[in-house]
Parts: C-alpha cells; sequence; structure tokens
C-alpha cells in the first residue's frame, strides 16, 4: 500500500465522471492519494471498471466504482444519492466523461452531431450541478472542475461540433463562478492539449507527428499533467480563484 504524503484536501468526497480510464483516471487517483474519498465512474466495459477499482483500492485509497450515463438525468439521480449514501454528499465535482469526437468538415455534420457534444459538455454538467450544489451551498464549500480543451481556443478546423460544445462548456462555467461564488463554491475549468490516452490508440502517426512539432514545450503532455492542475483547482488553498481556465497544452495556447 503507498502511504499518503500529500494530503492538501482530506475528508473530502469527490466525484470524476468518465474516471475509470484515461485523464479521468489520473484525476481520481491523484485526489485519492491526497486523501479524497473517490466515487469512481463509467458507463461500460465492466472488467475496465473493476481492474480499475482494484488499482485504487491496492493503494488504500477509500473509493467505490458506479456505473451511470452522466447525460441521464435519472441515472445521474440515482448516481448521486448512492454516492452520497455510500461515501458522503459530493463536495468535488468533475465532469470529465466524453463521448466520440468525429472530426469532418461542416457539409458532413448533422445536427445529432452537434447534439450529442452539448450533452456531454453542456447538459452533463449542468445536470450533475443541479444534483451537488444545494449540499454545496448548506456547506458553504464546494468545487466544480470542467475538463474543457484547448479547441477552442485554437478554433480547430473540420472539428466544429466539438469547439462549439466546447466553448458553451467554458461560457457556463464563467457564469456559473459568478452565480456560486457568494456561498463559497468554486468553477473553473481546466483545458488539455492533444494528450494520448487510450481512446487514442487508433489515431494516426502523422496526425501526432504533427500536433507533437508544434508543441512549443516539444513533448508530450501526460494524463498527470492535468491531474495537477485539477488538484490545484480542488485544493483548500484555491478558495478565492473562481471563473478561471487553465490551458494545459505546453504552450499550443496561451492566454
Amino acid at each position: 500500500m503507498t502511504a499518503h504524503t500529500d494530503r492538501l484536501i482530506d475528508d473530502r468526497v469527490a466525484l470524476i465522471t468518465g474516471s475509470t480510464t484515461g485523464l479521468g483516471k489520473a484525476i481520481a487517483l491523484r485526489l485519492g492519494r491526497t486523501g479524497v474519498k473517490i466515487a469512481l465512474n463509467y458507463a461500460n466495459q465492466d472488467a475496465r471498471a473493476q481492474a480499475t477499482l482494484a488499482e485504487f483500492r491496492a493503494e488504500g485509497i477509500t473509493c467505490e466504482l458506479y456505473r451511470a450515463s452522466v447525460i441521464d438525468e435519472a441515472e445521474i439521480d440515482r448516481l448521486i444519492a448512492t454516492v452520497n449514501a455510500d461515501l458522503g454528499p459530493v463536495d468535488i465535482l468533475i465532469a470529465n466523461a466524453t463521448c466520440a469526437q468525429p472530426q469532418r468538415p461542416i457539409d458532413e455534420y448533422s445536427w445529432s452531431d452537434y447534439q450529442r457534444m452539448l450533452d456531454y459538455f453542456l447538459k452533463s454538467p449542468m445536470l450533475l450541478t443541479q444534483s451537488v450544489v444545494d449540499g454545496m451551498k448548506s456547506r458553504r464549500w464546494g468545487r466544480i472542475i470542467n475538463i474543457g480543451s484547448e479547441v477552442f481556443k485554437r478554433g480547430a478546423a473540420n472539428f466544429s461540433a466539438y469547439v462549439a460544445a466546447k466553448g458553451a462548456q467554458e461560457g457556463w462555467s464563467r457564469s456559473m463562478a459568478s452565480e456560486l461564488a457568494p456561498w463559497g463554491i468554486t468553477v473553473n475549468i481546466v483545458c488539455p492539449g492533444w494528450i494520448p490516452v487510450e481512446r487514442h490508440a487508433n489515431d494516426t502517426q502523422a496526425s501526432k507527428d504533427q500536433y507533437l512539432a508544434g508543441i512549443p514545450m516539444q513533448r508530450w503532455g501526460v494524463p498527470a499533467d492535468v491531474a495537477s492542475a485539477v488538484a490545484f483547482f480542488a485544493a483548500d488553498d484555491a478558495g478565492f480563484i473562481t471563473g478561471q481556465s487553465i490551458q494545459v497544452s505546453g504552450g499550443v495556447t496561451v492566454g
């Protein structure tokens, strides 16, 4: 069992959506190592999810595993109620779950492509926040952290559905930051660049080479880079920081 030496945000409960793989798993692991109780969420691939749960528990992290679609209102209600019963009320909400992100020119998109992006990056954080915000208000403490993307600032071509939804997500986060600040609830957004994880396994080497050549820091980002930014926003020490967007892209996007 790994000793926890970086206990920054002890005795909190964090729900990280889409957290049994990729960036979400790295975020959950980082928070769990600080003493946070972790609600792992997934929508499919039971075996992978169970393996992640076992990995976390082997490290001594207090955690539970929950299968739920985070774009379905009834499933979100059930998820939050179960987390509350098992671990306690959610103090830290991290909206990370994603879906396939098709890249195509505008004349090849359908509205359903756009709608699916909006479901994951606007509807989901909105419904999740509605489910936990009353408790955060009553405790006068809360952290809502959305996982955005550099593509909104870059205005990436042939990616308009994803870019538009990420723009909506960032605007919503700013509005929530202003609305919820009087209760000590912060709302921030972490925007990774292209950080290869499991779902990028089939991306072409040419596309990877092209992107890497444009990173000023001359290296790929890794999931731990994103997890560190999230952990910063989640900590008590970040209680006076809200409505902010951090670009975790090695300098691809600045400002």
